[in-house]
């Protein structure tokens, strides 16, 4: 625990993450608690944001959460206070909470003219507006510290085209584009100790996709088999593995990296399939 101390230098510091009920906030949440910071969940279902709350205080009984909608603007202001109140200052934010919704998926046997726009809506304000809000609400704080480092979720829907996953992938899409813009408007404007980068994960294998890459004894799905022949270490990834390069993002070893989407992918992102 003490060489991550030393290593990435976020000891002390304190991090918001939103989306923290769920499970790749979850694993990011542990990875900056054995880091020495000071961790703050965010999340719209209070119940399983206690539970996750329960279930990190056994490495860290100093976690607290609050139960927010990321694309409510005075929740989020309401938090904000609070959490200035608390510690006077915001050191890193990692827009974790996002999604999909059946309606902006393409279904099988349907075509992208069966898109639900309600649907594709929701998505998008999900993804896109619940990234930028508590972008604005807590960078600000950052730039009048002058100090912070933002961190966002992008996916690998934006890197190649991901079949089905219509809005999704154009949310995404829009958050890497906001990543950049970001860190060119922090840096020219509040300085170069704030820097703006993004994660994209590739294909972790989780409860909430594992119907749709496994069956139910265990084996490949055709959509898993196209996935794992696409991806050279020939796996799914673990959501444990975000942890390194999001504690590298939110640290000074990163401190000339700003505007970087970095594919954590198992080389999904780079292989042509020849």
């Amino acid at each position: 625990m003490e060489y991550l101390k030393e290593l990435f230098h976020i000891n002390e510091k304190v991090v918001i993450l939103t989306g923290g009920a769920g499970i790749l906030a979850g694993e990011m949440s542990k990875g900056f608690i054995k880091a020495g910071a000071k961790v703050i969940l965010l999340d719209i279902n209070k119940e399983i944001l206690d539970k996750r709350i329960t279930a990190l205080s056994e490495l860290d009984s100093e976690v607290i959460g609050f139960q927010c909608n990321v694309i409510d603007e005075e929740k989020l202001k309401e938090v904000h206070h609070s959490i200035l109140e608390k510690y006077g200052r915001i050191d890193i934010l990692v827009n974790a909470a996002g999604g999909n919704m059946q309606g902006a998926t393409v279904g099988i046997g349907q075509s992208i003219f069966d898109i639900q726009m309600e649907e594709l809506k929701k998505v998008t304000e999900l993804n896109l507006n619940g990234t930028v809000l508590p972008t604005l609400i807590f960078g600000r704080t950052m730039a009048e510290q002058k100090s912070g480092s933002i961190i966002n979720i992008s996916s690998m829907a934006s890197f190649r085209v991901i079949t089905r996953v219509a809005g999704y992938s154009a949310a995404k899409a829009a958050v890497e584009n906001f990543t950049k813009w970001m860190a060119v408007e922090m840096a020219l404007k509040f300085g170069s100790a704030i820097r703006v980068n993004a994660i994209a994960p590739g294909f972790l294998l989780t409860e909430q996709n594992r119907t749709l890459l496994t069956n139910p004894d265990g084996s490949l799905t055709e959509r898993g088999k196209t996935i794992i022949n696409m991806t050279p270490f020939k796996r799914f990834g673990e959501p444990e593995e975000l942890i390194g390069a999001v504690l590298w993002l939110a640290s000074d070893a990163s401190r000339f990296v700003s505007g970087a989407i970095i594919p954590i992918d198992g080389g999904f992102s780079v292989f042509s399939g020849v």
